[in-house]
């Protein structure tokens, strides 16, 4: 049964929390359909597979990719992301047992398949076994070039300054 909104003053009426919510997510869903947006599409990122264009001692050269998504290069087990004008370098090792992480679409996040750890696009840890964030390596913008730096992955835990400086701000 449906209540009724309660008359406040000069005739004016006060919405439920519900009425508000159910008003709110169909603005939401119009704007993203006027848009030409869906909402499927706005919140999933491709994964792709890449291939360092030159590989030079523990240094690995990527294409800046030109729109959010996920970048896996097996051979040198490298992660590069492309998130909110941000860009990442992962190792693809989960840092609990280094097991291959598996990026998922569906959920807009990474997953360990082993232990069932999950991380953000941004690599930071949501649940699961591991109890730190995905670790990370250093990176520079060379042109049009992403360089990734192997020698050293960033943990972020204890609080490191470098991990979270292990970004390109674009």
């Amino acid at each position: 049964m449906k209540k009724k909104n309660k008359m406040v003053c000069d005739g004016e009426t006060e919405n439920s929390r519900r009425d508000f919510l159910s008003n709110a997510s169909c603005a939401i869903f119009t704007a993203l359909v006027i848009s030409g947006v869906s909402s499927a599409v706005a919140l999933t990122f491709p994964m792709t597979e890449i291939a360092a264009d030159t590989a030079q001692g523990t240094e690995c050269a990527y294409p800046l990719p030109s729109t959010d998504g996920v970048s896996i290069d097996h051979d040198n087990d490298i992660i590069l992301v492309r998130s909110e004008n941000r860009v990442y370098a992962f190792s693809l090792a989960c840092p609990h047992e280094n097991t291959a992480l598996s990026w998922r679409p569906q959920d807009n996040r990474f997953q360990c398949p082993r232990h069932q750890a999950k991380y953000r696009p941004d690599g930071t840890w949501m649940s699961g076994r591991s109890t730190r964030n995905m670790d990370r390596f250093a990176l520079r913008l060379e042109g049009q070039k992403v360089i990734v730096d192997t020698s050293k992955p960033y943990r972020s835990a204890p609080p490191s300054a470098e991990w979270d400086s292990a970004v390109l701000v674009l």
